[in-house]
C-alpha cells in the first residue's frame, strides 16, 4: 500500500523498491536487532542501544504491547514512552523498525492484547469484526503520532511499520490486514509497510498483503526460506524480519527449550541471511526481562492446543547481550559476521553498568495473610451463578478467590474443574484439599486460582481465564459462587500498601511478606530466594515479575537503577508455599 501522494518529505527518503532499500536512492541493507523497551528499565536503554551498535548494527526492532499502555478502555499508562525510546534510539545513531501490532505475540500476555477486549470479543479477535476494529482504531489514533513525528522524512529514526504481526500462522482475513494498512496511512504514517510471516506457503498467503512488503521469520536455512518467500513475491527488498538466533523457557521445563543455534551455528546461520544479499533483524540482539508478571504462555504440541505452559520471566532469549546488559560468546561471533557487511566498523563495546558490590539480605518478617491483601486491595465481590472469569472481574495479572458451598448432607464425592488451566489451591472447610479429592457436604469450598500468563500464540489467544468449565461435585455443578479478585498492580501503590495491617512473619504460608535490604551503593543484582514457593516480587515498588522454584529459572534480574543507597524495600506476594524468610540480593 502506497503512501498518500500528499505526504511532505523534508527529510531523508526510504524506500522499499523492486530492486531493494534505498536511503535518498542509494542501497541501504538493514542489519537490525530486536530490544523491546518495555523489557529493559528505562535507565539502561541508553547502554542496551550501545551494546547493538557496537556489534555491528545500524537499526534497532521493537513491538508496542497495547494492554501494557491501555489496562483499561481510555485508561493510559505511559502511552509516551515509545516515543522516548525512539528518541533513545536517534540519539543512539540508528534507526528503527516499529511493530505496532496490535497483536504482537512476544511471548507477552495475551499477544499484547488487552484482557478487556478479548474477554468481550472473543473468537472475533484479528479480524474485520467491528468490535474489534473499534478500539483498534482509538489505540492507534493515541499511539501512532509519536511514531509519525519520528518517521525518517522528519528526521526521526522510523523506517518502517509492520502491519500486525505474523498474522498467517492465525488467519487469513485479508479485509482485516487491508484495514489495519489502511489505520497507519489514515493516521499519517507515510514510510514502507510491511508483514512478517513463517516461510511457509500457508503462512505467506495468509499473512502477506499485495501492495505491502513481505519477510520471513525463521532461525536457519536462509536460502529455503528466501526460495519460498520468493514464490510469492519475485521482487522486492528480502529480509529476515525475525532471525531467532536464540529462544525462551517456560516453567518447570528445561532452560532455552529447543535453542537453535550456538554461537557458532548462529553466526554460520546470519552468514547465509547475509550471503543471499538480504537484510536481517536478529531477534532478539537483547532479550531482557517480562517485568511486572507480563510473561505470556504457550500451549504444548504441534497445533498450539495442549497443556498450558508458563513462560519464565526472563526473556534472555539465549540473546547475543544477555539479560544484565553482558556480551556473550554469541554477540562476538556475530559481531564478526557483522562487521564483514556493516557500511563501518563497529564503535567500542559500552562499559558495563555498575553492578551490586556484595550481597545483601533482607528479612523478610513482617506478613499479612493472603486473604486480608485481597480484601484490602481486590476488586468487589460479586456472586455468580456460575463462577465468573478473571476477565469479567477486571483482573489481568494476578489472581481470583472463589467460595462456593457444597450442600449437604451428601456423602464424600470428588470436587473437580475441569475448565482450570492455572495454578488452583484448594481449601475445603479451611483446609488443604487435592483437586479431584472426595469432599462430603455440607461444606465450604474456597479456591485461588492465579493465572500463570494468557496464551500469546496460536488458535487459544484470548481464550478466558479462571474456573471456566464450572465447579462440579461428581457430575452436579456448584452454583452461587462469590468471587474475588486481586489485579498484581494494585500491588505497586506503596500507600495502600503500608496500610495493611502487617504482623510478625513466620513461614506462615501464602500472603504478603515485607522485609528490607540496606545497601551501601545501588548496582546490577540478582534477587534469590529459597525453594518451595511461588509468587511476585516487589522492590522499591517496582514488580521484578513472577519468581517461581519450578525452575529453570532461578533468580530475578534487579535493575541497578531500581536500588538506592540505604535502606530498600522489598516485598513478596507468595501464592504457594511456605513463607521464606529471606531474599537475597547478590551481584548480577
Amino acid at each position: 500500500m502506497t503512501a498518500p501522494a500528499s505526504a511532505a518529505c523534508a527529510g531523508p527518503v526510504f524506500t522499499a523498491a523492486d530492486e531493494g532499500f534505498r536511503l535518498d536512492g542509494r542501497p541501504v541493507r538493514l542489519l537490525s536487532g530486536a530490544l523491546h523497551y518495555f523489557r529493559v528499565h528505562e535507565g539502561q536503554w541508553a547502554h542496551r542501544l550501545g551494546m547493538l551498535r557496537a556489534m555491528g548494527l545500524n537499526c534497532v526492532e521493537t513491538y508496542v504491547p497495547w494492554n501494557l499502555h491501555e489496562p483499561s478502555p481510555g485508561r493510559y499508562r505511559d502511552p509516551e514512552a515509545l516515543g522516548r525510546f525512539l528518541d533513545a534510539v536517534h540519539a543512539a545513531g540508528m534507526w528503527a523498525l516499529v511493530r505496532p501490532g496490535p497483536y504482537i505475540c512476544a511471548e507477552w500476555e495475551n499477544g499484547g492484547l488487552p484482557h478487556w477486549l478479548t474477554g468481550t470479543v472473543g473468537r472475533r479477535i484479528r479480524t474485520r469484526d467491528p468490535a474489534y476494529l473499534a478500539p483498534v482504531r482509538d489505540w492507534f489514533a493515541r499511539l501512532l503520532p509519536q511514531v509519525v513525528r519520528r518517521q525518517i522524512q522528519h528526521g526521526g529514526p522510523v523506517l518502517m511499520v509492520q502491519v500486525e504481526n505474523e498474522y498467517g500462522s492465525y488467519g487469513s482475513d485479508h479485509a482485516y490486514l487491508r484495514a489495519l494498512a489502511a489505520l497507519l496511512r489514515e493516521n499519517g504514517v507515510t514510510v514502507p509497510l510491511f508483514t512478517s510471516d513463517g516461510p511457509e506457503d500457508h503462512m505467506l498467503t495468509g499473512g502477506a498483503l499485495p501492495g505491502v512488503l513481505a519477510t520471513a521469520n525463521f532461525g536457519s536455512d536462509a536460502t529455503g526460506a528466501f526460495r519460498a518467500l520468493r514464490r510469492h513475491r519475485p521482487s522486492g527488498p528480502l529480509m529476515c524480519m525475525e532471525f531467532w538466533c536464540g529462544w525462551f523457557s517456560h516453567w518447570g521445563g528445561p532452560g532455552a527449550e529447543d535453542v537453535p543455534h550456538s554461537a557458532a551455528d548462529a553466526a554460520a546461520a546470519l552468514r547465509e541471511i547475509l550471503e543471499c544479499g538480504a537484510s536481517v533483524n536478529v531477534y532478539m540482539a537483547h532479550g531482557g526481562t517480562s517485568f511486572g508478571g507480563w510473561a505470556g504462555a504457550n500451549r504444548a504440541g504441534v497445533l498450539h492446543d495442549g497443556a498450558l505452559r508458563p513462560t519464565v520471566t526472563s526473556y534472555d532469549y539465549d540473546a547475543p547481550v544477555d539479560e544484565a546488559g553482558r556480551p556473550t560468546a554469541k554477540f562476538w561471533r556475530l559481531r564478526e559476521v557483522l562487521t564483514e557487511y556493516a557500511a563501518a566498523p563497529p564503535p567500542a563495546v559500552p562499559a558495563a553498568p555498575p553492578v551490586l558490590g556484595a550481597p545483601a539480605t533482607a528479612e523478610l518478617d513482617a506478613w499479612v495473610p493472603l486473604g486480608e491483601v485481597v480484601d484490602a486491595l481486590g476488586g468487589p465481590e460479586r456472586t455468580d451463578g456460575t463462577p465468573p472469569t478473571f476477565e469479567e472481574l477486571d483482573v489481568d495479572r494476578g489472581l481470583v478467590r472463589y467460595r462456593v458451598g457444597v450442600p449437604g448432607p451428601r456423602p464424600p464425592l470428588p470436587l473437580t474443574l475441569p475448565g482450570a488451566r492455572d495454578a488452583v489451591r484448594l481449601l475445603v472447610d479451611g483446609r488443604e484439599t487435592e483437586v479431584g479429592a472426595a469432599v462430603p457436604g455440607p461444606a465450604e469450598a474456597e479456591l485461588w486460582v492465579e493465572s500463570l500468563g494468557r496464551v500469546n500464540y496460536g488458535p487459544r489467544l484470548g481464550e478466558t481465564k479462571g474456573l471456566t468449565g464450572g465447579i462440579l461435585h461428581e457430575r452436579q455443578y456448584l452454583h452461587g459462587v462469590s468471587a474475588r479478585g486481586l489485579r498484581l498492580d494494585a500491588l505497586d501503590d506503596t500507600d495502600a500498601v503500608a496500610r495493611l495491617p502487617f504482623r510478625p512473619a513466620g513461614r506462615d504460608g501464602p500472603g504478603l511478606y515485607r522485609g528490607t535490604a540496606a545497601l551501601p551503593e545501588p548496582g546490577d543484582a540478582r534477587l534469590e530466594l529459597p525453594d518451595d514457593v511461588r509468587g511476585f516480587v516487589w522492590i522499591n515498588g517496582f514488580c521484578l515479575g513472577r519468581y517461581w522454584s519450578a525452575g529453570p529459572q532461578t533468580s530475578l534480574y534487579v535493575p541497578g537503577p531500581v536500588l538506592r543507597a540505604g535502606a530498600n524495600d522489598v516485598l513478596l506476594l507468595v501464592t504457594e508455599g511456605a513463607g521464606p524468610g529471606v531474599a537475597r540480593l547478590v551481584p548480577a
